[in-house]
């Protein structure tokens, strides 16, 4: 009896690590990677150079493994409420080279599925929220797209920057928009950019609402600095707007103070989890975008900001994961450890033992 029951403890908490390498994720190679972009936070402008394995090994020092520290960082978060934020591209689905095609695997949607059974959580991303939700396809997390600039949150009433009640009309999920005055010229800035870049041959403009997305990924060596030139003559005539580089994307946004960072904080805020001594927010991301949201947490000097990266690279992240499959296993550990420990609070109340 005692070994069958040995046997169900290490299966429910993940002690047999995920084999499946669907979700692998290949190395990126981004022409902003070694100058620095306008607007752009000096981190991620630096990638290290010399034995990949030697160097990747030596980085981990710093960031270590996320599943192989698992353990102790769920026994910290014991007895706190821990909250869950994740980036799309690049952490719940691989980099693609068609953007419409960045399918998340069903493994995934069911460990993130029950994730959310177990935690708040929300995804953070670059795309327009309707078209990550669709790719997401979940009604049990939460969604901000455009870097945080639409983001759909809990039904709770806030205020918005100017005072304003942000509660749609059917009551039901708060709906924040901090850049919505800028809408029209967003639409005419999309028209200038995709007559800009008809001509070179792989260039592809995505309309993500709030933000422009410039995806290169195709375009040949020799034309990215056509194309880069051609986006920012567009932008000339818009000063209140920004260009900022990503995973071999070019992205327009409003010039406001506002990114993933700051919807992480509207996200705890309207969760009802502001308070630092008591939260643990684990944020998973592997994009440039993704290091404001570290910095919230590091700031906040509790949670768990983790990086999905298969190379060395400068973050503000203190875990790390190597891949997509690295984040499946992830999260399939954290709904585990969490059934688990409720289970066993009931077991203990049942017998009178424990704490």
């Amino acid at each position: 009896m005692f070994r069958k029951n040995l046997g169900k403890f290490n299966k429910v908490m993940g002690f047999q690590r995920s084999t499946s390498k669907s979700q692998r994720v290949q190395p990126d190679n981004d022409h902003s990677i070694n100058k620095k972009a306008p607007n752009t936070s000096p981190v991620w402008t630096k990638e290290l150079i010399a034995s990949p394995d030697a160097n990747y090994k030596s980085w981990m020092v710093k960031h270590p493994s996320a599943l192989h520290s698992f353990d102790q960082m769920m026994k910290i978060a014991k007895g706190k409420k821990i909250a869950i934020f994740l980036d799309y591209d690049g952490t719940l689905s691989p980099i693609v080279n068609d953007p419409e095609r960045a399918f998340m695997s069903n493994e995934m949607r069911s460990a993130l599925r029950e994730v959310a059974k177990c935690f708040p959580t929300a995804i953070i991303s670059g795309r327009s929220r309707d078209k990550v939700k669709g790719f997401v396809q979940l009604n049990n997390v939460y969604y901000a797209g455009s870097h945080g600039m639409d983001i759909m949150a809990p039904p709770r009433p806030v205020k918005s920057l100017d005072g304003r009640n942000q509660i749609d009309k059917k009551g039901n999920e708060v709906v924040f928009q901090p850049a919505k005055e800028f809408l029209p010229t967003i639409q005419k800035i999309r028209r200038a950019l995709e007559e800009k870049s008809k001509e070179i041959k792989g260039a592809r403009v995505e309309d993500n609402r709030f933000c422009i997305s410039v995806h290169y990924r195709l375009v040949r060596d020799e034309d990215y600095a056509l194309l880069e030139e051609n986006v920012k003559s567009v932008l000339a005539h818009y000063p209140e707007f920004r260009l900022n580089w990503g995973k071999k994307v070019m992205e327009i946004r409003p010039a406001i103070e506002w990114d993933k960072g700051h919807a992480l904080e509207y996200l705890l805020d309207t969760l009802g989890l502001s308070n630092s001594t008591d939260v643990v927010p684990v944020y998973i991301g592997d994009d440039r975008t993704d290091e404001d949201a570290f910095k919230v947490i590091q700031r906040r000097g509790q949670g768990y900001p983790i990086i999905v990266a298969s190379s060395p690279k400068d973050t503000e992240a203190s875990y790390s994961l190597h891949d997509t499959s690295e984040v499946l296993t992830f999260l399939l550990r954290l709904a585990r450890w969490r059934k688990y420990s409720s289970s066993s609070r009931a077991v203990s109340q049942i017998w009178g033992v424990g704490n």
